[in-house]
């Protein structure tokens, strides 16, 4: 029985071949789109699936209320290292502090490469499970040890082995290859570490470090832990909370707690607000999930409508084999039959699609996702999907078809009538609907971004390029490269800075003035940067003015933007004294100048307040140029690194031009737009092929009543808006339908920025013409071209 369904349905597919097309063809492109975005969650869902005990690991968050605004973060204090393996040690199995991750430079003989790196304490190897392939179990014991990457080890080394091999770190240090690992997995929170050393040597090589044992109000250090397996992640999360205002009481008045978040969460629920998880990826992976879903659910209605709108040409053939015999279940198997077919069908050529984009999809993704061929649960994942899909798409068109009375088939008197029509057109509604929604959403995501781009910065990026400072050799080196730089007539102008010039690494408090109100917790992001910055920058100076090498004072003078006025509340701030330390001993600090407000953190919230002091220790972390624009990029950057190699001739050249990493904080905003970009042109073809199927099928059903008409009389164009009428009024209704609900979703999903766009009208009009643009184009094809056949050939059909 199940072969003869089969037969009959192939025999169908084969004589109706353009409906056959466009079924296989709108069900392909929908799958292929639920593929890849199904591929994409999954990758996101299995993100850091690659430690076995990721459910205990956790890293050490840190919350801090400033002025009732509570703030959440990663950084902690380093006393923490020696607090919890003292007091708390029935709670851990691992506890490993960490630095950040930096990028260095290392060197084998004439072999130099750029490489990430952190440094780390001991047991970080088994927490995290690095699959060690050379070398050993414990590869971090030794004070000079370094373990690497199998990538890492083949740039460094080739095809020979690493292992016990010395590598010159920063131009500094002698390191030995103690291990080598499997490079960490793409999708993985540690995947850009090429290498780890001790941490005891980077105590040792650090001397501020030393003092750092018992800072608490020091919050420049990471810490992870993995938890005993009896242990409740939530309750050891409780009993460390208030650790920091049991040691070190100044930390009360900022109300710092400590809490562990599981690794778990680290990727998709990244955001906090007023120190309460408020999401993060999580709120994407969500969002595409829904599009995919929506988008086969465009393609499955397709296939009902063209089933459905077929009905009186079936009509005969269901009375005919109810007439011998056939159930109704019998009838509902043989058209399911037909559905599986097609979705097969389409579900072949998805594949081919999926495989073709994938890696441009990667890209666009920022993504390294393979194909799960040898993935036993992709394939039962593909046979329940395909499943699902011929259900859902020929369940309606099964139990339509297999409800015609054979009598009335049989007699000749069966019409499907008028109210046959209506399920099609609720079905066409609820494509076009979901089809705005997208387009009016995808719209405002990029008017957001475009508002976000287009914000005044307060300093000019173009031109400017920034170095990093990647090596020891750097130090104290600042002037005379300035120079060298300055007298190769590739830059107008140099300055260094400690944090790069489109972030703040380093935030202060301790800071008193006068007409500070009492109990003010004060926060400022806090740049060391030399004597040029606001020269090299482009920053405004709208009071006062900036560091200069003309002023020997200058060494204890104070920069502010403008932010950082308002919020202390300062009148006339230039030549006020800012008191910085404790009330015995103070540091006083005289502002002499006021900076516009320059945009280096995120471009979605207001400038936080800032300081710019001078740089007396060498804690340069970057060198930024500002280019000559009389001559080409090429030929600076060319100068530029002639000079660098001379001085630096271990060191590669390094650099970035400081617009472009401007540009990269709007990157995971811009993938989302440009999926969804995508997603939604997929979205309106599939809905314009169920459009066109359907207008060709209305057209050929009203061949003989054009043919009258136009032998009445009728023009071209009253034809063309006799089919295409009832078509745009669909589109219509979907406009009304979709446009309050894609407004009310976007509005929520606007409220997350803080810096935003109003949603403009305007939006809704150009999506509105749009669709019913598209709508017409689709439907005209059919309508013309039924509209200038010869009606004497029209009325020959019956």
């Amino acid at each position: 029985m199940l072969k003869n369904y089969f037969k009959i349905a192939w025999r169908n597919l084969l004589k109706h071949k353009g409906y056959s097309v466009i079924n296989i063809l709108g069900l392909a492109l929908g799958m292929a789109v639920t593929l890849m975005i199904g591929l994409w969650v999954a990758d996101e869902l299995n993100y850091n699936a690659y430690y076995k005990n990721k459910e205990r690991i956790a890293q050490i968050y840190q919350t801090e209320t400033y002025n009732g605004e509570t703030n959440t973060g990663v950084a902690i204090s380093r006393p923490l290292e020696f607090v919890l393996p003292e007091e708390y040690a029935d709670n851990f199995e691992h506890i490993v502090m960490a630095s950040w991750e930096q990028s260095m430079t290392l060197r084998v003989g004439d072999n130099v490469v750029n490489k990430n790196g952190m440094s780390i304490q001991e047991e970080a190897p088994q927490m995290l499970d690095l699959q060690i392939t050379q070398g050993e179990l414990n590869p971090l014991k030794e004070q000079n040890a370094v373990m690497i990457s199998q990538s890492c080890a083949k740039a460094l080394f080739g095809t020979e082995s690493a292992l016990g091999k010395i590598i010159n770190l920063n131009d500094r240090d002698n390191m030995m290859v103690t291990a080598v690992y499997e490079d960490i997995p793409n999708n993985n929170s540690f995947h850009a570490i090429d290498f780890f050393i001790p941490w005891k040597h980077y105590i040792v090589s650090e001397p501020w470090l030393k003092n750092a044992a018992d800072q608490w109000g020091n919050n420049s250090f990471q810490l992870f832990v993995e938890v005993k397996e009896q242990a409740d992640l939530n309750q050891v999360s409780q009993a460390i909370a208030n650790i920091k205002q049991e040691k070190n009481p100044n930390s009360v008045q900022f109300n710092s707690k400590f809490f562990l978040w599981p690794m778990e969460k680290w990727h998709l629920y990244a955001d906090f607000e007023n120190g309460i998880s408020s999401g993060g990826r999580i709120e994407n992976v969500w969002l595409f999930g829904i599009i995919g879903a929506f988008v086969l659910l465009l393609a499955c209605i397709n296939f009902m409508n063209l089933s459905t709108a077929r009905s009186e040409k079936r009509a005969m053939e269901v009375g005919i084999r109810k007439a011998i015999g056939s159930s109704k279940s019998q009838l509902i198997g043989q058209f399911l039959s037909e559905s599986f077919l097609v979705v097969f069908f389409a579900f072949g050529i998805a594949l081919g699609l999926v495989l073709l984009f994938l890696d441009g999809f990667n890209e666009l993704a920022s993504k390294a996702i393979d194909f799960p061929w040898n993935s036993t649960i992709f394939w039962v994942a593909a046979f329940l999907f395909i499943s699902l899909t011929a259900f859902i798409s020929g369940s309606y068109p099964a139990l339509y078809l297999s409800s015609f009375r054979p009598v009335k088939v049989l007699k000749g008197t069966f019409k499907a009538g008028k109210m046959a029509a209506l399920p099609r057109k609720v079905l066409v509604v609820t494509q076009f609907s979901v089809s705005i929604a997208l387009i009016i959403g995808t719209l405002i995501v990029m008017s957001q971004i475009e508002f976000s781009k287009n914000r005044p910065i307060g300093y000019q990026t173009e031109g400017l390029i920034q170095i990093p400072v990647m090596s020891y050799e750097f130090v104290g080196k600042d002037d005379l490269m300035r120079q060298q730089f300055l007298t190769s007539g590739a830059v107008m102008e140099m300055a260094t800075s400690s944090s790069p010039s489109t972030d703040v690494w380093s935030n202060r408090s301790g800071y008193d003035w006068e007409g500070k109100p009492e109990g003010f917790q004060e926060d400022f992001a806090f740049t060391e940067v030399s004597y040029e910055y606001v020269e090299t920058l482009g920053l405004k100076v709208v009071e006062g003015r900036g560091f200069s090498r003309a002023f020997a004072t200058d060494s204890s003078a104070i920069l502010l933007n403008e932010a950082a006025v308002k919020y202390m509340g300062l009148k006339d701030p230039v030549g006020k004294i800012i008191r910085q330390g404790s009330e015995e001993n103070p540091t006083l600090l005289r502002v002499i100048g006021v900076v516009e407000d320059a945009v280096v953190q995120s471009p979605y919230e207001p400038v936080k307040q800032a300081v710019y002091v001078l740089d007396k220790y060498g804690n340069a972390s970057y060198w930024n140029l500002r280019l000559n624009p009389g001559q080409s990029a090429g030929e600076n950057l060319a100068q530029i690194e002639e000079v660098f190699t001379r001085n630096f001739p271990n060191t590669p050249f390094s650099y970035d031009f400081v617009d472009q990493e401007y540009a990269r904080k709007f990157a995971e905003e811009e993938r989302v737009a440009s999926l969804a970009k995508i997603f939604t042109v997929l979205a309106i073809v599939i809905s314009c092929l169920g459009l066109f199927g359907l207008a060709s099928f209305v057209a050929a059903q009203r061949t003989k009543e054009i043919g009258v008409r136009k032998v009445l009389g009728a023009s071209v164009a009253n034809l063309w808006l006799l089919l295409s009428k009832d078509f745009v009024l669909l589109v219509v209704i979907a406009l009304l339908i979709a446009s309050p609900v894609a407004f009310y979703l976007m509005q929520e999903w606007i409220q997350k920025f803080t810096y935003r766009t109003d949603i403009s009208p305007l939006i809704f009009i150009a999506a509105a013409f749009g669709a019913l643009l598209i709508t017409l184009i689709t439907v005209s094809f059919q309508a013309i071209k039924a509209a200038i056949a010869n009606p004497v050939k029209s009325l020959r059909t019956e």
